[in-house]
């Protein structure tokens, strides 16, 4: 499915990246907000591999949370492992019944097996690990694309070009100036989770808009709760000139900063060993 939403929106606008770059075809092309918004979603989904170092600012419950997490990422079969704040954190895509190896750095000192989306492993967290990555990014970005359809430089700009953790960079904004939080009605099934994905918003955010709603799965069916109607209110995303991957992004809501990603050390397609996904790796602490 995610691939087929990437192949509507780069046909959507190939057309019009062609004929930008049919008469400068002798001299470096000016890219417009449209086509670097392409190249960008075309990089993501060509990724297999990633390692990369993350700095990360989420605000929760009116506090700024800081992290610093290092990461190698396997996108198909999906494995991961990464470090944040002297946790260790091991997740391979079918084994240990979905549950993530985790080395805590705190009592009780010895590897848990946990639940990704469970509240131990994402409390005070935005997203869980099944976000890590440029994918869960991308998706929301695609979405925002052909929500805005033939209105798209209504919502998306281009600013100037800037250098960011050291990379020459694109900048571009998205701005919904309607941004606001309507009635949803919950269905059967449903979790804060999973109305987040289907609308394409941040769950945290749905969190802490409904005061009577303790955790992700605290909703039932006929509740009506509030939702944004759109990810964020203002948007910046800073993308690497040479691969079009982002290098940070800052989203805003109602509020101001919500959340704030920085990607440092990015290695693209590198090749991993077999045992670089196992707790026994020459240098984990499993």
């Amino acid at each position: 499915m995610k691939n087929k939403v990437y192949l509507i929106v780069c046909l959507l606008l190939c057309f019009e990246g062609f004929q930008s770059f049919k008469t400068t075809a002798t001299v470096s092309p000016v890219l417009s907000c449209k086509e670097i918004v392409m190249k960008m979603i075309k990089a993501i989904n060509d990724v297999d591999r990633l390692k990369y170092s993350l700095k990360i600012t989420e605000r929760t419950n009116g506090k700024f949370n800081h992290f610093s997490s290092s990461v190698k990422l396997n996108k198909v079969p999906r494995k991961l492992y990464l470090t944040t704040n002297g946790i260790e954190v091991l997740w391979i895509q079918g084994t240990n019944k979905g549950q993530a190896l985790v080395k805590p750095n705190s009592f009780p000192y010895v590897n848990l097996n946990l639940d990704p989306m469970g509240s131990l492993m994402r409390e005070g967290q935005h997203h869980t690990i099944n976000e890590m990555g440029f994918d869960y990014f991308g998706n929301i970005i695609v979405y925002n694309v052909l929500k805005a359809g033939a209105e798209f430089d209504k919502f998306f700009k281009l600013e100037t070009e800037e250098t960011l953790n050291g990379r020459a960079c694109y900048k571009f904004t998205i701005d919904n100036p309607d941004f606001k939080f309507v009635d949803y009605t919950v269905a059967k099934g449903e979790s804060v989770v999973t109305i987040a994905r289907k609308l394409h918003v941040a769950e945290q955010m749905i969190l802490e808009n409904n005061k009577k709603i303790d955790d992700y799965k605290d909703v039932k069916a006929g509740q009506v709760i509030k939702v944004p109607n759109s990810y964020a209110k203002h948007v910046v995303i800073y993308l690497d000139k040479e691969n079009f991957l982002p290098v940070g992004s800052r989203i805003h809501d109602q509020n101001g900063l919500f959340e704030q990603y920085d990607y440092l050390n990015l290695q693209l397609n590198p090749i991993f060993e077999d045992a670089e996904f196992t707790k026994k790796f020459p240098g984990y602490g499993f």
